[in-house]
Protein backbone atom coordinates (compact mmCIF):
# COMPACT_ATOMS: atom_id res chain seq x y z
CA UNK A 1 0.00 0.00 0.00
CA UNK A 2 1.56 3.33 -0.70
CA UNK A 3 1.60 6.40 1.48
CA UNK A 4 -1.33 8.22 -0.39
CA UNK A 5 -3.54 5.38 0.33
CA UNK A 6 -2.38 4.94 3.77
CA UNK A 7 -5.95 4.57 5.81
CA UNK A 8 -5.32 6.29 9.45
CA UNK A 9 -7.58 3.83 11.50
CA UNK A 10 -8.31 6.58 14.53
CA UNK A 11 -10.04 9.03 11.61
CA UNK A 12 -12.60 6.54 10.79
CA UNK A 13 -16.06 6.72 12.07
CA UNK A 14 -17.13 3.57 14.01
CA UNK A 15 -18.88 1.95 10.86
CA UNK A 16 -15.84 2.20 8.46
CA UNK A 17 -13.43 1.34 11.79
CA UNK A 18 -15.16 -2.00 12.00
CA UNK A 19 -15.60 -2.83 8.01
CA UNK A 20 -11.89 -1.71 7.55
CA UNK A 21 -11.13 -4.50 11.02
CA UNK A 22 -13.27 -7.19 8.89
CA UNK A 23 -10.75 -6.50 5.74
CA UNK A 24 -7.90 -6.20 8.05
CA UNK A 25 -8.14 -9.40 9.86
CA UNK A 26 -8.89 -11.00 6.35
CA UNK A 27 -5.71 -9.80 5.38
CA UNK A 28 -3.92 -11.12 8.27
CA UNK A 29 -2.86 -7.63 9.18
CA UNK A 30 -2.42 -8.30 13.16
CA UNK A 31 -0.94 -4.72 13.99
CA UNK A 32 -4.23 -3.20 12.49
CA UNK A 33 -6.58 -5.62 14.05
CA UNK A 34 -4.90 -4.75 17.54
CA UNK A 35 -5.11 -0.80 16.77
CA UNK A 36 -8.48 -0.91 16.00
CA UNK A 37 -9.92 -3.32 18.86
CA UNK A 38 -8.10 -0.50 21.16
CA UNK A 39 -9.34 2.20 19.30
CA UNK A 40 -13.08 0.77 19.91
CA UNK A 41 -12.29 0.35 23.56
CA UNK A 42 -11.06 3.98 23.68
CA UNK A 43 -14.37 5.17 22.31
CA UNK A 44 -16.52 3.74 24.94
CA UNK A 45 -17.29 0.23 23.26
CA UNK A 46 -17.93 -2.68 25.22
CA UNK A 47 -15.43 -5.62 25.04
CA UNK A 48 -18.08 -7.92 23.95
CA UNK A 49 -19.53 -5.59 21.12
CA UNK A 50 -15.78 -5.42 19.88
CA UNK A 51 -15.24 -9.02 20.02
CA UNK A 52 -18.74 -9.95 18.03
CA UNK A 53 -19.30 -6.81 15.91
CA UNK A 54 -15.21 -6.58 14.89
CA UNK A 55 -13.99 -9.97 15.31
CA UNK A 56 -16.35 -12.34 15.32
CA UNK A 57 -17.71 -10.87 11.91
CA UNK A 58 -15.18 -10.53 10.24
CA UNK A 59 -13.98 -14.23 10.96
CA UNK A 60 -17.34 -15.74 10.01
CA UNK A 61 -16.42 -14.12 6.21
CA UNK A 62 -12.98 -15.28 6.78
CA UNK A 63 -14.95 -18.77 7.64
CA UNK A 64 -17.28 -18.62 4.81
CA UNK A 65 -14.56 -18.08 1.94
CA UNK A 66 -12.20 -20.77 3.50
CA UNK A 67 -15.49 -23.40 3.45
CA UNK A 68 -16.32 -22.31 -0.55
CA UNK A 69 -12.14 -22.31 -1.29
CA UNK A 70 -11.47 -18.82 -2.09
CA UNK A 71 -9.19 -18.56 1.30
CA UNK A 72 -6.47 -21.63 1.91
CA UNK A 73 -5.41 -22.41 5.06
CA UNK A 74 -2.09 -20.65 5.34
CA UNK A 75 -4.40 -17.92 4.45
CA UNK A 76 -6.47 -18.81 7.62
CA UNK A 77 -4.27 -19.41 9.90
CA UNK A 78 -2.68 -15.69 9.08
CA UNK A 79 -6.58 -14.30 9.89
CA UNK A 80 -6.87 -16.34 12.96
CA UNK A 81 -3.46 -14.99 14.44
CA UNK A 82 -4.74 -11.48 13.48
CA UNK A 83 -8.06 -12.09 15.45
CA UNK A 84 -5.72 -13.91 18.21
CA UNK A 85 -4.28 -10.31 18.57
CA UNK A 86 -7.66 -8.84 19.67
CA UNK A 87 -8.85 -11.45 21.30
CA UNK A 88 -5.31 -11.48 23.69
CA UNK A 89 -6.42 -7.65 24.47
CA UNK A 90 -10.33 -8.47 25.06
CA UNK A 91 -9.82 -11.98 26.85
CA UNK A 92 -9.24 -10.59 30.22
CA UNK A 93 -11.36 -7.53 29.74
CA UNK A 94 -14.29 -9.95 29.27
CA UNK A 95 -14.02 -12.27 32.02
CA UNK A 96 -13.55 -9.09 34.22
CA UNK A 97 -17.36 -8.26 32.75
CA UNK A 98 -18.79 -11.92 32.87
CA UNK A 99 -19.56 -11.64 29.01
CA UNK A 100 -21.39 -14.39 27.46
CA UNK A 101 -19.87 -17.31 25.50
CA UNK A 102 -21.35 -19.49 22.59
CA UNK A 103 -20.12 -22.46 24.61
CA UNK A 104 -17.03 -24.44 25.54
CA UNK A 105 -14.85 -26.77 23.91
CA UNK A 106 -12.51 -29.05 24.71
CA UNK A 107 -10.34 -30.05 21.65
CA UNK A 108 -7.07 -32.21 20.87
CA UNK A 109 -5.51 -34.21 18.58
CA UNK A 110 -5.75 -38.03 19.69
CA UNK A 111 -3.15 -40.69 21.04
CA UNK A 112 -0.26 -41.40 18.98
CA UNK A 113 -1.09 -38.29 16.07
CA UNK A 114 1.02 -35.62 16.41
CA UNK A 115 -0.27 -33.33 13.88
CA UNK A 116 -1.33 -30.06 15.11
CA UNK A 117 -2.01 -27.69 12.47
CA UNK A 118 -5.72 -28.55 11.33
CA UNK A 119 -6.42 -28.46 15.25
CA UNK A 120 -5.28 -25.29 15.84
CA UNK A 121 -6.96 -23.84 12.96
CA UNK A 122 -10.16 -25.34 13.93
CA UNK A 123 -9.50 -23.84 17.60
CA UNK A 124 -8.92 -20.34 16.64
CA UNK A 125 -12.12 -20.66 14.44
CA UNK A 126 -14.11 -21.96 17.14
CA UNK A 127 -12.67 -18.63 19.16
CA UNK A 128 -13.02 -16.26 16.87
CA UNK A 129 -16.77 -17.54 16.46
CA UNK A 130 -17.07 -16.97 19.87
CA UNK A 131 -16.27 -20.27 21.36
CA UNK A 132 -14.13 -20.81 25.00
CA UNK A 133 -11.60 -22.96 23.56
CA UNK A 134 -9.58 -25.04 25.58
CA UNK A 135 -6.91 -26.71 23.48
CA UNK A 136 -5.10 -30.11 24.69
CA UNK A 137 -2.37 -30.78 22.66
CA UNK A 138 -1.41 -33.74 20.61
CA UNK A 139 -0.91 -37.24 21.61
CA UNK A 140 -3.89 -37.05 23.79
CA UNK A 141 -5.37 -40.52 25.45
CA UNK A 142 -8.56 -40.58 27.39
CA UNK A 143 -7.08 -39.56 30.61
CA UNK A 144 -6.22 -36.15 29.04
CA UNK A 145 -9.36 -35.63 27.82
CA UNK A 146 -11.21 -36.47 30.88
CA UNK A 147 -9.21 -34.53 32.60
CA UNK A 148 -10.24 -31.88 30.54
CA UNK A 149 -13.30 -32.70 30.91
CA UNK A 150 -13.71 -32.43 34.76
CA UNK A 151 -11.85 -29.25 34.69
CA UNK A 152 -13.50 -27.08 31.39
CA UNK A 153 -16.90 -28.83 31.80
CA UNK A 154 -17.26 -28.22 28.29
CA UNK A 155 -19.80 -28.50 25.75
CA UNK A 156 -18.31 -29.82 23.01
CA UNK A 157 -15.09 -32.37 22.40
CA UNK A 158 -13.59 -32.07 19.73
CA UNK A 159 -10.76 -35.13 18.58
CA UNK A 160 -8.65 -34.65 15.47
CA UNK A 161 -6.73 -37.28 13.86
CA UNK A 162 -4.45 -37.65 10.75
CA UNK A 163 -3.38 -40.93 10.32
CA UNK A 164 -5.23 -44.18 9.64
CA UNK A 165 -3.85 -45.63 12.22
CA UNK A 166 -4.57 -43.19 14.95
CA UNK A 167 -8.34 -42.56 14.23
CA UNK A 168 -9.54 -46.11 16.01
CA UNK A 169 -8.58 -43.98 19.67
CA UNK A 170 -11.44 -41.57 18.76
CA UNK A 171 -13.58 -45.13 19.52
CA UNK A 172 -11.70 -45.68 22.86
CA UNK A 173 -12.42 -42.24 23.63
CA UNK A 174 -16.20 -42.26 22.81
CA UNK A 175 -16.58 -46.03 24.70
CA UNK A 176 -14.52 -45.49 27.71
CA UNK A 177 -16.61 -42.12 28.34
CA UNK A 178 -20.09 -44.72 27.57
CA UNK A 179 -18.18 -47.01 30.23
CA UNK A 180 -18.21 -43.76 32.56
CA UNK A 181 -21.92 -43.19 31.68
CA UNK A 182 -20.64 -39.36 30.73
CA UNK A 183 -20.89 -40.04 26.71
CA UNK A 184 -24.47 -38.09 26.69
CA UNK A 185 -23.59 -34.94 28.55
CA UNK A 186 -21.66 -34.01 25.41
CA UNK A 187 -21.37 -33.45 21.57
CA UNK A 188 -18.73 -34.83 19.78
CA UNK A 189 -16.88 -33.29 16.64
CA UNK A 190 -14.42 -35.72 14.50
CA UNK A 191 -12.49 -34.32 12.05
CA UNK A 192 -8.79 -34.95 10.55
CA UNK A 193 -7.90 -36.01 6.43
CA UNK A 194 -8.56 -39.29 6.77
CA UNK A 195 -12.25 -39.66 8.59
CA UNK A 196 -15.36 -39.47 6.50
CA UNK A 197 -19.20 -39.17 7.78
CA UNK A 198 -19.38 -43.19 7.74
CA UNK A 199 -16.39 -42.93 10.08
CA UNK A 200 -17.69 -40.78 12.25
CA UNK A 201 -21.19 -42.10 12.67
CA UNK A 202 -19.41 -45.65 13.03
CA UNK A 203 -17.31 -44.72 16.17
CA UNK A 204 -20.68 -42.71 17.36
CA UNK A 205 -19.77 -38.84 17.31
CA UNK A 206 -22.21 -36.41 16.97
CA UNK A 207 -20.64 -34.87 13.60
CA UNK A 208 -17.97 -35.37 11.12
CA UNK A 209 -16.25 -31.65 10.02
CA UNK A 210 -14.47 -32.43 7.06
CA UNK A 211 -12.22 -28.53 7.91
CA UNK A 212 -12.60 -25.97 10.06
CA UNK A 213 -15.35 -23.77 8.82
CA UNK A 214 -17.86 -26.88 8.88
CA UNK A 215 -16.51 -27.29 12.42
CA UNK A 216 -18.20 -24.00 13.42
CA UNK A 217 -20.97 -24.09 11.71
CA UNK A 218 -21.75 -27.48 13.21
CA UNK A 219 -20.80 -26.79 16.63
CA UNK A 220 -23.18 -23.32 16.33
CA UNK A 221 -26.18 -25.39 15.56
CA UNK A 222 -25.51 -27.91 18.20
CA UNK A 223 -25.25 -25.32 20.93
CA UNK A 224 -28.28 -23.85 19.24
CA UNK A 225 -29.95 -27.31 19.67
CA UNK A 226 -28.99 -27.55 23.49
CA UNK A 227 -30.00 -23.71 24.26
CA UNK A 228 -33.19 -24.84 22.78
CA UNK A 229 -33.88 -27.80 24.63
CA UNK A 230 -32.68 -25.66 27.72
CA UNK A 231 -35.91 -23.60 26.85
CA UNK A 232 -38.70 -25.84 27.01
CA UNK A 233 -37.20 -28.17 29.42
Amino acid sequence: MSDEEEIILSELNDADLVLQMHDDLYDGLKEEVEEGTNILLGRGWTPYDVLTKALVEGMRVVGIDFRDGILFVPEVLLAATAMKGGMFILRPLLAATGAPKLGTIVIGTVKGDIHDIGKNLVGMMMEGAGFDVHDIGINSDFDKFYEAIQKYKPDIIGMSALLTTTMPYMKVVIDTMIEKGIRDDFTILVGGAPLNEEFGAAIGADAYCRDAAVAVETAKEFMAKKHNQLATA
